[in-house]
């Protein structure tokens, strides 16, 4: 068990830091939980990793909401939203095909690596363009699709949410990365009620994740801030060619 923990909290700080910077830390700490676990089901699995990632998110979100002015009827609507489906998401593990949703995100993952590589001022500047209104409705919408994403699948949901944030809702990528952490908390609380009232939250090991975790989320959000919008970027390209690798894996060898 003693091995099982160290390899698991070495995951947890790596997830955290990347999570902090760019969202998508899940994209490790969930495969690399079911790698050293494999013998507790998905769900299991799925609810353990939540509890991490909600510490780790959560400290992100403070050091960012210290220095990032927030738009709050724009993320009010997003957390929301994003909440309620996040709890319908974790409902839904056990009876929606995966198989299904991830040919759909691969493919959508290409364009936006495609589209942030070639557009350099992509996520540097903030570009406003739509009334509160619409930003409001936009974030409202886009929170019910990740939110239910995050409680059926999980992996990338930050990345997800800060590209959301840029091409939609036009903020740059040191607020959307800002207001994507908020909402995080939202989806993550909402799959861990539902997870714990189910039973499928292994405490002995996600308490100490968690530690780990907010670890590496106090160093990410730190460095983030430190270098500002175009490291923001690069890592964010980064982050999502992982992404890529690891859902065209499943979509063509699973």
């Amino acid at each position: 068990m003693l091995q099982e923990l160290i390899l698991l909290c070495l995951a947890a700080f790596a997830a955290g830091f990347i999570d902090a910077i760019v969202g998508g830390g899940g994209l490790l700490q969930t495969p690399a939980t079911l790698l050293i676990l494999p013998h507790y089901p998905a769900a299991t699995i799925f609810g353990t990793v939540k509890i991490p990632s909600l510490l780790g998110t959560s400290v992100a979100a403070y050091k960012y909401a210290r220095q990032i002015k927030l738009n709050y009827k724009v993320l009010l609507a997003c957390v929301l939203a994003a909440f309620c489906a996040s709890l319908l998401g974790a409902f839904s593990v056990s009876k929606i095909n995966n198989a299904v949703i991830k040919p759909v995100i691969l493919a959508v993952l290409v364009l936006v690596a495609l589209y942030t590589y070639f557009n350099k001022q992509f996520g540097i500047q903030q570009h406003k363009n739509h009334s509160v209104r619409k930003q409001v409705l936009m974030a409202a919408l886009f929170g019910l699709i990740i939110g239910f994403y995050d409680g059926l699948i999980g992996p990338g949901t930050g990345s997800f949410l800060i590209l959301v944030f840029v091409a939609v809702l036009g903020f740059d990528f040191i607020g959307a990365s800002a207001h994507a952490k908020i909402v995080n908390i939202a989806t993550n609380l909402a799959a861990i009620i539902y997870f714990s009232s189910t039973g499928h939250v292994l405490f002995q090991y996600a308490l100490p994740m968690a530690v780990f975790n907010v670890l590496g989320s106090f160093f990410g959000a730190k460095l983030a801030l430190l270098k500002g919008n175009k490291f923001v970027r690069i890592f964010f390209l980064i982050v999502i060619f992982g992404t890529i690798l690891r859902f065209a894996y499943d979509v063509l060898f699973k």
